[in-house]
């Protein structure tokens, strides 16, 4: 039972990511409907208003009200064309991009484009889970004492990400492995992604990351009320006074503390955010530059400069999963009581 809640635990942790990823409900087209119809009813108000005056006076109003149209057409055509440049130029084309375009291709905007540009992060959410749950179900259906190089390759990754748990936590890690290596390799497998043509980082997103950070954020503050009961949690975060110099400082602790659990969630998920977004902008720019290159010589093609920068990233892309998975780890750590991970882990 233990075992089947914590899959269902790393599956919530997926399914969490990719519905907490969805941004938040666009406009009303409606809206934009009726804002112009009153622009042209209060532009046409004038000329309506005057209709009895002398010539001079309505000749004076028309051109108010020709002004008035003007700027409403000029604030028109400028939404439009910010409509248009929505999209982020310095940013890699995917398949969800390639769909919406075809799809608006001939004028109009369908509701199935807007709905893939609109959930285009929890999509490639989704497709990562994917393959998460596609390759362990796989080797688990066919794992053998001797095992195939897939099953070799997972074993490899899930003992490695043990190890460093257990170095961390200590001999309780096994309980949280699960967790913590399916957020890891969520992650990885995100941050690849954006490497892939046509494929997408959708860590790339803040709404991704805060959606990765408030899920660690809530399993911390579950373990620490599980395993140190309410009294224990509440004494973990006045600072864990012991004599009475410390219980003095408890007003000024707790609020430190608090505000300090706060604070996690939303570093962890700008950190990540900020590093997968800016190497998709490095290499849009790099690839834009490289084609730009050979532009006055109208070749078909362009220098690939980009390529030992996708080299780099490869490494970033890992760094960066592993910095946010560890850092979990650590806050997990420092919930536990100090008897389930001993001295050592404390000096990790």
């Amino acid at each position: 039972m233990n075992n089947r809640l914590r899959f269902l635990l790393a599956v919530g942790l997926l399914v969490g990511a990719c519905v907490l990823s969805t941004p938040a409900v666009a406009s009303d087209p409606d809206d934009s409907h009726q804002a112009a119809t009153e622009t042209e009813h209060a532009t046409a108000a004038p000329v309506d208003e005057h209709a009895g005056e002398t010539p001079g006076e309505v000749h004076v109003d028309e051109h108010a009200a020709a002004d008035a149209n003007g700027e409403a057409d000029a604030h028109g055509e400028g939404e439009a064309h910010g409509g248009a440049h929505e999209a982020d130029p310095y940013h890699l084309i995917n398949l969800i991009g390639v769909a919406t375009g075809l799809m608006r291709s001939g004028g109009e905007d369908p509701a199935a484009a807007t709905f893939l540009t609109r959930f285009q992060d929890p999509i490639f959410s989704a497709v990562a889970a994917l393959i998460i749950v596609l390759i362990f179900a796989r080797v688990y259906t066919r794992r053998t004492q001797d095992p195939t190089r897939l099953q070799a390759a997972v074993e490899i990754v899930v003992d490695g990400l043990y190890n460093m748990f257990e170095a961390v936590i200590g001999p309780t890690a096994r309980r949280y492995t699960p967790y913590l290596g399916t957020l890891f390799l969520f992650i990885l497998i995100n941050n690849l992604m954006g490497l892939v043509p046509f494929m997408h980082a959708s860590t790339s997103s803040i709404n991704t990351t805060l959606a990765l950070a408030l899920c660690t954020f809530f399993y911390v503050q579950y373990i620490g009320i599980k395993e140190n009961g309410i009294g224990g949690y509440l004494h973990h975060l006045a600072g864990s006074p012991k004599s009475g110099v410390e219980w003095a400082f408890v007003p000024l602790m707790f609020p430190l503390e608090l505000l300090g659990e706060f604070i996690k969630p939303v570093s962890l998920s700008l950190r990540l955010f900020g590093n997968v977004m800016g190497e998709d902008k490095l290499i849009a720019v790099f690839i834009i530059l490289g084609a730009g290159m050979l532009s006055a010589l109208h070749a078909p093609f362009g220098i690939p400069i980009q390529v030992p920068i996708m080299f780099l990233a490869l490494l970033t892309s890992t760094i960066q999963a592993l910095v946010f998975t560890l850092l979990s780890t650590v806050y997990i750590a420092l919930m536990l009581p100090h008897h389930d991970h001993g001295d050592e882990a404390h000096g990790h």
